[in-house]
């Protein structure tokens, strides 16, 4: 599990180095995608399915990398891309293409069907998160 997220950690900041990342935010960016992948897997070694597991680890790093936004200034995808980067379900695509290649539909499908749910509940955590605060806001007297 250390071997994981230490994993998670250096190819987070590998992800920041291409995506041009400030070099003053590459250790927090690792970090931050060290935490997202350590919340996956303590959730999936609970038994929690990896859709329940991604959209919590989705909810904490949207809400961390708000935070860390706001604290160094800085725009938030620079902290939200690279915390997501280890749950984008890379390895459920591979796994269904290699399955179309083998002509074997009905598992291609079950791939497909797990990875779209994983995007959706990443994108949908996201969502949650940058609403809430809109939510909280008083509305303006004019």
């Amino acid at each position: 599990m250390i071997l994981s997220i230490l994993s998670a950690f250096i190819s987070t900041i590998g992800f920041s180095i291409v995506f041009h990342v400030q070099k003053k935010h590459l250790l927090i960016c690792g970090m931050v995608g060290a935490i997202s992948w350590t919340i996956y897997l303590l959730l999936n070694d609970q038994g929690n399915s990896s859709v329940f597991a991604s959209f919590l680890a989705t909810l904490v790093v949207t809400t961390l990398s708000y935070l860390l936004a706001k604290k160094r200034k800085t725009p938030i995808t620079v902290f939200l891309i690279a915390g997501i980067i280890p749950l984008v379900p890379g390895l459920g695509l591979y796994r269904m293409m290699s399955a179309l290649l083998d002509e074997n539909y009905s598992l291609a499908l079950d791939y497909a069907t797990l990875t779209f749910e994983i995007a959706g509940v990443i994108a949908g955590a996201i969502v949650i998160v940058s609403l809430l605060p809109l939510l909280w806001r008083k509305p303006r007297k004019k």
